[in-house]
């Protein structure tokens, strides 16, 4: 990306209705805009690895792009979203200035394949399971299909069953593979599988103290966080959410920690 400004991916986990959507893209753009970053609306269309088959997913691929094509239109966001196969690439672009891959996706070649030939920036989320060092054979794929554009981001790494950690050195660790690393501060408080009846859990009251480290680190490009204006009722991952109304003050300290950071 030639776009060196600090990046914020925000938004709610999944797109719950085209209200909510455009409340939150107009909400977090007016925000964004107090600060020195590069703003991308982030929610996805479907969310293909719920815990539950009977657990919301999204409106699917042409409502959701119609959605989210709307916000960026009418409020002039740039759009971050997921795919999860190859096919979904190329009408995905359609829409999208940041094409997201899923974490427990980052080894699918064919996947990766399809998203570095769609002629967007990628953003591939670090699986659990990889250390930063395994994630050069990712940087290997995108460079022998063609793609240069993308970046890294750390989301955690399991810690025995159900939980995850972030280890700081990590962040450094990716960013010597030669591009750009995001943060991810509020997947990386999630339970998977550790709340009531195996769904999803979190602690998003420590998603502030994971972003103001990462930033701290001054390696980081940019911070990904999913953000609701109540996430108490949101239809997936609420207990990891920020709510919206804490996302000026925290944004304020990130700025400030940022600026000390690369001194």
């Amino acid at each position: 990306m030639t776009d060196k400004k600090f990046k914020l991916l925000a938004g709610p986990c999944v797109i719950e209705s085209q209200d909510n959507v455009m409340f939150l893209a107009e909400a977090l753009r007016d925000i964004a805009s107090h600060y020195d970053v590069d703003f991308y609306f982030k929610a996805s269309w479907d969310k293909a690895n719920r815990t539950k088959a009977t657990n919301y997913r999204g409106p699917g691929l042409e409502e959701g792009l119609r959605i989210l094509e709307k916000a960026k239109t009418e409020l002039g966001v740039k759009i971050v979203t997921d795919i999860h196969e190859p096919w979904q690439a190329q009408p995905v672009a359609q829409v999208a200035d940041i094409i997201q891959i899923p974490a427990f996706l980052c080894r699918q070649t064919d996947l990766l394949k399809a998203a570095a030939q769609a002629g967007k920036t990628v953003n591939i989320k670090k699986a659990q399971f990889s250390s930063p060092e395994e994630m050069n054979n990712v940087v290997s794929k995108m460079e022998h299909y063609g793609c240069h554009d993308f970046m890294l981001c750390e989301r955690g790494s399991c810690f025995g069953y159900n939980n995850l950690v972030v280890d700081m050195t990590g962040l450094v660790r990716l960013s010597r593979l030669g591009y750009p690393v995001l943060f991810d501060a509020t997947h990386s408080v999630q339970i998977s599988g550790g709340g009531f009846n195996y769904g999803n859990s979190g602690k998003s009251e420590f998603v502030p103290y994971l972003a103001k480290a990462a930033v701290a680190t001054g390696v980081l490009a940019g911070l990904f966080m999913e953000v609701h204006n109540d996430p108490a009722s949101a239809l997936c991952d609420g207990s990891c959410m920020l709510r919206l109304d804490q996302v000026d003050s925290l944004l304020d300290k990130l700025m400030r920690i940022r600026q000390i950071a690369m001194e």
